[in-house]
């Protein structure tokens, strides 16, 4: 498949330029054994994916995800309620420090994602560690687990007396860096996942960059991809295990 290349990253004003940190010019992953690829040659996705969110499928050699949990439904006649959630596809791949390469396409997606997760984790909501999201206009890395979705952060902040309480507590958790894609262009996004750090390239540039202690959970045993909107693609998936680069 073609590469098609990432328009420079664009900054939105000056001020927002200096509150930034400088994501590192060089990787900061050593690649080891490859863990995982895919490129999506069949009919439907292989076994090893598992549904978490629907819609995915396998469409002309590429992954499509669409998002149709689109609307929530409040609960009702005994049924709880259904909240809107981006399309998610999921598996089973324990790592610690990480190197994940696709290709992604927008085409209708407002969100495309990596996302790290530990079910078995029961410090924060549904065993939410990182994730790393592209939009057409910015990128994205959270720290969950210590951030948005720590157990106590996830109770605060259903309620809006403790809007300011929360926003002090996220302090260094979540980072956005802009950016301009296009949509129906491929672009290759590879995250790197080394201690407390991710970093972020698309097309070989720097994208994005953060250093928090919910990065470092040793026990990653998941990697989903995720699309809100419609629709996204991922093609080409490789995961590799990693090493802090020397």
């Amino acid at each position: 498949m073609k590469r098609l290349f990432l328009l420079p990253l664009v900054l939105s004003t000056a001020a927002f330029a200096a509150d930034l940190p400088k994501v590192p010019a060089k990787s900061i992953a050593e690649k080891k054994e490859v863990l995982f690829e895919d490129d999506f040659q069949g009919t439907e996705p292989a076994k090893v994916w598992h549904k978490v969110v629907p819609t995915f499928a396998v469409e002309n050699g590429t992954l499509k995800g669409t998002q149709t949990r689109d609307v929530t439904i409040p609960a009702a006649n005994g049924k709880p309620e259904i909240r809107a959630h981006a399309a998610v596809h999921g598996l089973e791949i324990p790592t610690k420090d990480s190197v994940v390469e696709c290709k992604i396409r927008f085409d209708g997606a407002t969100m495309i994602d990596v996302e790290f997760d530990d079910r078995k984790y029961t410090g924060c909501h549904y065993g939410h560690i990182c994730r790393a999201q592209v939009r057409l206009n910015g990128v994205t890395i959270i720290d969950e687990k210590d951030g948005n979705m720590r157990n106590d952060i996830y109770a605060m902040k259903k309620d809006p007396a403790k809007k300011a309480e929360v926003a002090k507590l996220l302090v260094g958790r979540q980072i956005t860096y802009p950016a301009k894609l296009e949509t129906g262009k491929w672009y290759t996004l590879v995250v790197e996942t080394v201690g407390e750090e991710m970093r972020v390239t698309i097309d070989g540039k720097a994208a994005a960059y953060l250093k928090s202690s919910g990065i470092a959970h040793a026990t990653k045993s998941k990697i989903e991809l995720g699309v809100a909107g419609k629709d996204g693609f991922f093609d080409d998936i490789k995961v590799w295990n990693a090493a802090a680069a020397k």
